[in-house]
């Protein structure tokens, strides 16, 4: 049985630079970890989320963890709906993560505060009993030191990043500030792709990914497809909101037309258009002389 994350896709997370993914030696961790899933989140190294487990195997699962060298992994689940995921149910590629707080809720679930550490890719399935356990291998990025290119990448991610938040005024402020502390290009590309607002499966894309250069240019394509639909979303809401005050506009119009006839009474308007009308069509129902009988009348 394996765990879910109850989160929202649009959480800020928090990131850490104590660390760099490349800095970090695969024999410092365990071949054989625990397994844990997570629902409708990916989990990128050094990105602090909280988790909410509520089913008795992962739960069994943290508190083992959490006796011991409090290390787990994290992988995402490929269907939410699947209330009992198997293996295949779960992406292969995932981030080991160390457990830095855990909390025992009222009603018997757990929360618990995790940062990701290295990614890694399951090699042999072990157990399932009590909870999942595989045989891992972990991954190495690279990231080219000193490269234009990286550089110009590293500034577009960011300009794009500004670009959304000044788009969605939804996304918390405090992003603005977590970006402007980010100084290194391998913690940019992981806080982003955390963050950005795409599907499962396009994360997980990201996640596999082990050439820098690559997985930044990915993550800025995506950046650029939210903000071409922010725009379109402010460009459709401004629309309808100036059609929305034209409405309102005649609306009131045609109400203080109706509060000046009442205040006008019988002298409304509308009443001396009427008078008009029909003293004109009598007028224009007068016979006239014809021109003989006025040439008798001026002889007479």
């Amino acid at each position: 049985m394996l765990g879910d994350f109850s989160g929202e896709g649009d959480l800020i997370q928090l990131i850490t630079d104590d660390e760099d993914e490349t800095s970090i030696k695969e024999e410092n961790y365990a071949k054989e970890i625990p397994i844990l899933s997570v629902r409708n989140t990916v989990l990128f190294p050094g990105v602090v989320i909280p988790i909410t487990v509520g089913r008795q195997r992962s739960i069994k699962l943290i508190k083992k963890a959490q006796k011991g060298d409090k290390l787990i992994g994290v992988c995402a689940q490929r269907n939410p709906n699947i209330e009992d995921p198997s293996w295949d149910d779960i992406y292969h590629v995932g981030t080991l993560a160390k457990i830095v707080k855990m909390i025992v809720l009222p009603d018997g679930n757990t929360t618990i505060i995790i940062q990701g550490k290295k990614r890694f890719k399951i090699e042999e399935e072990l157990t399932e009993d009590p909870y999942f356990q595989a045989s891992v291998s972990y991954l190495d990025e690279t990231f080219p030191k000193n490269d234009k290119k990286i550089e110009a990448l590293e500034q577009s991610l960011k300009e794009s990043a500004f670009k959304i938040l000044q788009l969605n005024p939804e996304i918390p402020r405090e992003a603005q500030v977590a970006l402007d502390n980010i100084d290194s290009t391998s913690f940019l590309t992981h806080f982003l792709s955390s963050n950005i607002n795409a599907p499962v499966d396009s994360k997980q894309k990201l996640l596999e990914i082990n050439d820098g250069i690559d997985r930044a240019t990915l993550l800025l394509e995506f950046m650029m497809k939210d903000i071409q639909m922010l725009e379109l979303k402010n460009e459709i809401q401004k629309k309808v909101h100036t059609d929305i005050d034209q409405q309102q506009r005649d609306y009131f119009l045609r109400q203080q037309m109706k509060v000046l006839q009442t205040e006008l009474g019988d002298e409304g308007p509308d009443k001396e258009v009427e008078e008009l009308r029909l003293r004109g069509k009598r007028k224009s129902g007068r016979k006239m002389l014809p021109p003989s009988s006025i040439r008798n009348w001026i002889k007479s």
